[in-house]
């Protein structure tokens, strides 16, 4: 068995599996752990350890738990290829060659949006990083490559970034966020006001000015344009699905989620790839990723035995123009499924009554009220048929 990419969702996943099979983790980076491993602060592994950890104390703890169950972790291996069979194709120091498996596991992540992604105008001077290369330079390298920076987003990650500069003596002096409220849910919205930093709504970065370093940024909100001075920019969130494995591969990807095309036992098109973790929508947290990797490794296990049910048709259809996507695609009845939630996100800040129906027959609904980046779910219907969600704004 193969699984690609080994933090909290790969791991979980590669550690249930190899109660029952041989299990070789593959990753590009050096060391093994994820994203999580970047992250110098809390909180991270409460629902995994039942005990709150910092980010690389948690990492370890995953792959010291894989590990001892059996699992062989590859470091320095790039997957370059995916194959029908299935076989991946892998390039490292020894050079290039193909593994053969009989299941393989795609839990390659996401990435944040960058400066370009977003339109960003200005010059292009050194100090642009996202919370990602922050952190690594923060907490693995030791280093504070600005003192003054502003920050881009105000979802969860942009306040992880706040934490991140407090370890490096790092003093932001603005958190910017285009929509009129904060992204990530309350109370987060009053830590930049107790760190004494000006939290700009309705409001965006126009333009980057400086030479060789960041000197200042524009901003552009209700009251026109007005000048940071600044010397360094965090563009934070809009995270996106690292799914370049997919692009020409067999494999069908989803346009909106930008992630693999699954059902309800996170099976691609292809029933012998499967997906979970963060790869398939951006974003969840780590602990959501890791029982998501978890339940799709007993999935996987169930199809060792050839016990999952047939894959499950047809597509989903989402009706209503603020609903951005949703997963898992093919929807079965929910029995014995391991991604046992319908997820779903929307484009803008809405307020309304979301249904499912099969076949025109209303099975569960809920009123929301929610924002771009948060968590709605559904649960799985209870019978088989043509799935439609349908969004009623108020």
């Amino acid at each position: 068995m193969i699984v690609i990419g080994s933090g909290p969702a790969g791991l979980a996943a590669a550690t249930t599996l190899a109660s029952v099979a041989s299990v070789l983790v593959l990753d590009r980076e050096n060391c093994a752990g994820g994203i999580p491993r970047h992250c110098g602060h809390y909180p991270f592994g409460f629902r995994e350890f039942h005990r709150l950890m910092k980010g690389p104390d948690y990492a370890k703890k995953l792959v010291d738990r894989a590990v001892k169950a059996g699992v062989r972790v590859a470091t320095g291996v790039n997957v370059v290829e995916l194959e029908p069979g299935p076989r991946v194709g892998v390039t490292s120091n020894a050079g290039r060659s193909h593994i053969r498996s009989k299941l393989v596991l795609i839990a390659t992540g996401v990435r944040e949006s960058s400066r370009a992604q977003r339109l960003i105008g200005g010059d292009k001077p050194g100090g642009i990083l996202p919370t990602g290369a922050l952190q690594g330079m923060v907490y693995l390298e030791g280093r504070r490559p600005f003192r003054r920076p502003v920050i881009l987003g105000t979802e969860l990650v942009s306040f992880s970034a706040i934490m991140t500069c407090g370890h490096a003596g790092i003093r932001p002096v603005a958190m910017i966020e285009p929509n009129p409220t904060v992204t990530a849910r309350w109370p987060t919205g009053i830590y930049p006001w107790l760190k004494g930093i000006t939290l700009h709504l309705s409001t965006d970065i126009k333009r980057i000015e400086g030479r060789s370093w960041v000197e200042r940024v524009v901003l552009e909100g209700p009251a026109g344009e007005t000048v940071v001075e600044t010397d360094g920019v965090i563009v934070s969130g809009r995270f996106l699905p690292e799914a370049t494995l997919l692009h020409g591969s067999h494999i069908e990807r989803d346009p909106a989620t930008g992630g693999p095309v699954v059902d309800s036992y996170g099976r691609c098109t292809d029933p012998a790839y499967f997906a979970a973790g963060n790869v398939l929508r951006p974003v969840e947290t780590a602990g959501w990723s890791w029982a998501e990797g978890r339940a799709v490794g007993k999935a996987m296990c169930l199809a060792l035995e050839n016990a999952l049910p047939a894959r499950e048709t047809p597509r989903l259809n989402l009706v209503g123009d603020a609903l951005a996507w949703a997963i898992p695609q093919h929807v079965g009845t929910g029995a014995e499924a391991a991604l046992d939630r319908l997820q779903l996100r929307v484009t803008r800040p809405v307020r309304g009554r979301l249904s499912m129906r099969v076949d025109g027959v209303e099975v569960a609904s809920r009123r929301i009220s929610t924002r771009p980046e948060r968590r709605i779910t559904l649960p799985l219907p209870h019978r088989s048929g043509s799935v439609e969600i349908v969004l009623e704004e108020e």
